[in-house]
């Protein structure tokens, strides 16, 4: 019952983020939201596993994704920061402002991959369930990170039609998520 309760408390600021984009089902942020809230359960569920046994196989294999994880956030973030040129007159009422960007982003690790961000939260996803792997906990890691494809694919459909033939482009030199393979 405390897992429903700290679920639901801690639901509501992911849903004052993400209202802008949850009854828009076209947009990438109305399935960034969903998975979001499978990391959420995810958490909520392995909280209490997190140092437990630190050396053993799961807790190696969490670390290292979640390093994966920090490693493609704190990249892309800093490149997002340098080279994205935010507009606050974009029109997109789903997007965030620093989502706004104006410019083709496709230095740093976005020359090799087009959704660090979200590729990081797929690493996230899978860290937290490897802390303590369960089946249910199985099935929620894999929605959550279909959700993360399907918010990249979203994501990409926007682009196409901001950016254009730019990004059409851009998309055969890249992959989505692991440089030179996916």
């Amino acid at each position: 019952m405390h897992k429903i309760i700290l679920f639901g408390v801690l639901s509501v600021p992911i849903i004052a983020v993400s209202w802008r984009a949850l009854f828009t089902v076209s947009s990438h942020g109305f399935y960034r939201f969903f998975g979001w809230e499978g990391i959420l359960w995810l958490i909520v569920s392995n909280y209490k596993y997190w140092f437990e046994d630190p050396f053993s196989t799961n807790q190696i294999i969490s670390w290292i994704f979640l390093s994966g994880a920090g490693y493609l956030v704190i990249t892309g973030i800093l490149v997002f920061r340098r080279f994205g040129k935010i507009d606050p007159r974009r029109e997109e009422k789903t997007l965030f402002g620093f989502e706004k960007t104006t410019g083709l982003i496709d230095r740093g690790i976005y020359k090799y991959i087009r959704h660090p961000l979200y590729g990081s939260l797929i690493c996230l996803t899978w860290g937290i369930y490897f802390k303590n792997p369960e089946n249910g906990l199985l099935i929620v890691s894999a929605l959550s990170s279909i959700l993360f494809y399907l918010t990249s694919k979203f994501d990409e459909k926007e682009c196409i039609a901001y950016f254009g033939n730019q990004y059409r482009e851009y998309m055969t030199r890249t992959r989505m998520f692991l440089p030179f393979i996916f």
